[in-house]
């Protein structure tokens, strides 16, 4: 199997998803060896969870697939560029590689602009849209210091 056929099993998975109405028109898969370990579809309506992105449901397959929290050596296969939220997963997850069918610049057009994201990333805290206020870092910081002194702990 090749590229192509991955990509079109994710855009396939795509509208399947929407279809049932399970959320936008979004599909992905992901491979390892030759054998799909992990797809899912934008399930953002069906759960009522905001974070159902296609992308992030397939990694948690995968990952449950896999039994472990990396998907090292695996390509992820996505019907449309991922959106901030689902590249930080991704880069959490560890694949290989990642392709993808649409551009953002595409899925903007069908409705689904996040633009708007990386705008507020690029602002400082206080000026985001969306208030963020800082409270007890000293009290927290408390559980970082035994996390760092942990000596049985899982780097990630």
């Amino acid at each position: 199997m090749n590229d192509e056929h991955y990509i079109r099993e994710a855009i396939r998975l795509a509208r399947e998803g929407m279809e049932a109405g399970q959320g936008g028109p979004f599909g992905a898969v992901i491979v390892k060896d030759g054998q799909i370990i992990g797809q899912g579809c934008n399930q953002v309506l069906a759960t009522n969870d905001p974070t159902a992105h296609a992308e992030v449901v397939a990694i948690r397959d995968a990952c449950q697939h896999l039994g472990t929290f990396q998907l090292e050596g695996c390509t992820l296969y996505t019907s449309c560029e991922p959106c901030p939220m689902c590249l930080g997963a991704i880069y959490w997850a560890r694949p290989a590689r990642i392709v993808y069918a649409c551009l953002h610049s595409d899925a903007a057009q069908a409705g689904f602009d996040d633009h708007f994201i990386y705008q507020q990333i690029e602002k400082p805290r206080e000026q985001r849209s969306i208030p963020m206020h800082q409270s007890h870092r000293d009290e927290a910081w408390t559980v970082f210091e035994a996390w760092m002194e942990k000596g049985d702990k899982t780097l990630y």
